[in-house]
C-alpha cells in the first residue's frame, strides 16, 4: 500500500533558526517553505521536515542518512564547514579517518546543533 509513496525525513529541533542555519548554510539543503514552527527543505529529490519540538535531540539513533557516492569527499567538504564527526567502535568495522568502512559500505556520522545524529553514507548495503 505505501510502497509507491515518497518518504520524508522528520527532524525535531529546539532552535529553528540555528537548525535552518545548519541545514541550509552548512549542509547546503534548499529552502522550500517555512513558518515560525517548521522548515521544509529539499535534499536531492527528497524532503526534510525540520520542526520545533521539546523532544529534540533525544533520539540516540541515526535520524537520517544522506546517500553519497563519494563519502570521503563529502566528509572533507563538511569538515571544511566545521562539522565534527563521531567515531563508533562497531564489530567488523574499520576506520579510514572519519569514515567507518564495512566491506563495500562507508558511513560517517555527525550531529546537528540539537544533537540529532545524521549520516552521510554509501548506498552499498
Amino acid at each position: 500500500m505505501l510502497g509507491d509513496k515518497n518518504v520524508m525525513a522528520d527532524i525535531a529541533v529546539k532552535d529553528l533558526q540555528a537548525a535552518k542555519d545548519f541545514y541550509v548554510g552548512k549542509l547546503g539543503l534548499k529552502l522550500n517553505k517555512e513558518n515560525e514552527y517548521e522548515v521544509l527543505l529539499n535534499s536531492g529529490t527528497t524532503l526534510v521536515h525540520v520542526y520545533k519540538s521539546e523532544f529534540a535531540g533525544t533520539n540516540k539513533a541515526t535520524t537520517c542518512t544522506f546517500i553519497s557516492d563519494n563519502v570521503e569527499g563529502d566528509v572533507d567538504e563538511l569538515k571544511a564547514m566545521g562539522i565534527k564527526f563521531e567515531h563508533y567502535e562497531l564489530p567488523g568495522v574499520t576506520m579510514m579517518g572519519d569514515v567507518h568502512v564495512m566491506g563495500d559500505e562507508k558511513a560517517a556520522w555527525f550531529k546537528d546543533p540539537d544533537g540529532n545524529t545524521l549520516c552521510v553514507g554509501s548506498p552499498n548495503f
